[in-house]
């Protein structure tokens, strides 16, 4: 099996570092996957990232996923709350798939407490910051095992 591991982040994510500082750091994007990028090597995983604001190229690669990549990490952003064709993409994969958050949703507005990936996801990682990158391919090599 394949030691491809997709890190899918959702709209506004392109934004980190600028964007509410308060509330997601003053690190990149491009940070936080450099951060992914060396946890799953030293796990001997490979990443592939993909950012987009479109829901439909979201679910594209979690489709082309399938059979091509072992497991799945998203921070879905917005779309975490609503997004039913994700879910329903994520539930066709066949891996494992970790939902992660910088921020933690539960401890924010009440439109944010409900998750349509948590349903779908082996498990999911919010509330600490950048370290949840790290900590996602933790969690996706020990369930790769």
């Amino acid at each position: 099996m394949t030691r491809l591991v997709l890190l899918l982040s959702g709209p506004n994510l392109n934004m980190l570092g600028t964007r509410q500082p308060e509330v997601y750091g003053t690190a990149t994007l491009d940070d936080h996957v450099a951060t992914a990028r060396a946890a799953a090597a030293a796990h001997g995983l490979d990443l592939e990232h993909l950012q987009s604001n479109a829901e439909a190229d979201l679910v594209g690669a979690i489709q082309r996923a399938r059979g091509r990549c072992a497991a799945i990490v998203i921070n879905p952003g917005a779309f975490t709350h609503y997004a039913w064709s994700i879910h329903d993409a994520l539930a066709a994969f066949e891996g494992p798939v970790v939902e992660l958050h910088l921020s933690n949703p539960n401890s924010r507005e009440p439109w944010r407490h409900t998750s349509v990936v948590a349903p779908v996801a082996s498990g999911s990682i919010v509330g600490f910051g950048g370290k949840g990158y790290a900590l996602a391919m933790d969690a996706v090599a020990g369930l790769l095992g």
